[in-house]
C-alpha cells in the first residue's frame, strides 16, 4: 500500500531515531510537511537533513518531552512553521524500567503525560484541520505482566486506555485517535542492537519467541502508523493495533 499525504502537516514527537525517525521519513516521502522534536540536537539535526531530501517542508526543534511547558512551546512553533497540524504522532518514551520512583517518574512524565500535553496543545489545530489523526505508540508490554519493566508495562497499558478515551472525547471534533503496540524492534543504536552485540541471553530468548525468527524493524511499525494516519483508516477509531510479528503469541 502506498500513501499520499500531500498537503498534510504532521508532527512526530520523538522523531529523531528509531520508530519515530521511520515514521517521519514515511510521512515526508508521502508528501507531508513534517516537524520533529527530540532532546538530542545531533540526532535531531541529522534526521532533519535526511527528511529535507524528500523535498517537503521540514521543521525540527529540541524539546524535553518530560516538560509540559516545552511541549506547549514546541507544538505552537511547529504549527506556525507548518501552517497548521493535521497529524500528531506521539512516539517518545522515557523507558522507565526499574520499579522505583525514578522508573515510574520517567514513564509517567514522558510515555503518558507527553501524550496529554501534546494532544491538548495540538487540539485547536487538529480541530481546524477538519480531517485530523492522532496516533500514539504503546507496546505489547501493555498486555502482560512484567518483572523486568513493571513501570514501562503499566504506563503503556495506560496509553492504550487513554487512546480509547481520547477517541471517545475527540470524535465529535473530527479527530481520529488510534495507537500501535510494537513488539521488540531492532535498529542501529537501539537497546536491542546493544543486547545482540553483547551476546545477551535476553536477546536470544526474545528472538526465539518470534515465529519469524527475527526482531521487527522500525519501518514495519511506521507502515502501520501511516495507515492509521491515512484516509485508508478513516473508519478505524479508538484502536490499538499490535505490530509484533506474532511475538505475543509465544511469549
Amino acid at each position: 500500500m502506498t500513501f499520499d499525504f500531500t498537503g498534510k502537516r504532521a508532527i512526530v514527537c520523538g522523531g529523531s531515531r528509531g520508530i519515530g525517525r521511520s515514521i517521519a521519513h514515511g510521512l515526508a516521502a508521502a508528501g507531508a510537511a513534517v516537524s520533529i522534536c527530540a532532546r538530542t540536537q545531533a540526532s535531531l539535526d541529522a534526521t532533519a537533513a535526511e527528511l529535507a531530501a524528500h523535498g517537503n517542508k521540514v521543521h525540527a526543534a529540541p524539546c524535553d518531552l518530560a516538560d509540559g511547558a516545552q511541549i506547549n512551546a514546541y507544538i505552537a512553533a511547529a504549527a506556525a512553521a507548518l501552517g497548521g497540524i493535521d497529524i500528531l504522532i506521539n512516539n517518545a518514551s522515557g523507558f522507565g524500567m526499574a520499579d522505583d520512583v525514578a522508573g515510574w517518574t520517567a514513564g509517567f512524565n514522558v510515555d503518558m503525560m507527553a501524550i496529554v500535553h501534546a494532544t491538548h496543545a495540538a487540539q485547536p489545530f487538529l480541530e481546524a484541520s477538519g480531517n485530523a489523526a492522532v496516533v500514539s505508540v504503546s507496546s505489547i508490554s501493555a498486555y502482560r505482566a512484567s518483572t523486568r519493566s513493571a513501570p514501562y508495562a503499566a504506563i503503556k497499558a495506560a496509553v492504550c486506555s487513554y487512546t480509547a478515551s481520547q477517541a471517545a472525547m475527540l470524535a465529535a471534533k473530527g479527530i481520529r485517535v488510534n495507537a500501535v503496540a510494537p513488539g521488540s524492534i531492532e535498529f542501529p543504536g537501539g537497546s536491542w542492537e546493544s543486547r545482540k552485540n553483547e551476546g545477551s541471553p535476553v536477546y536470544a530468548k526474545v528472538k526465539s519467541q518470534i515465529p519469524f525468527d527475527r526482531l521487527g524493524t522500525p519501518e514495519e511499525v511506521a507502515d502501520v502508523v501511516l495507515f492509521l494516519a491515512s484516509p485508508a483508516a478513516r473508519w478505524v477509531h479508538g484502536q490499538t493495533i499490535v505490530v509484533d510479528g506474532g511475538q505475543l503469541l509465544f511469549s
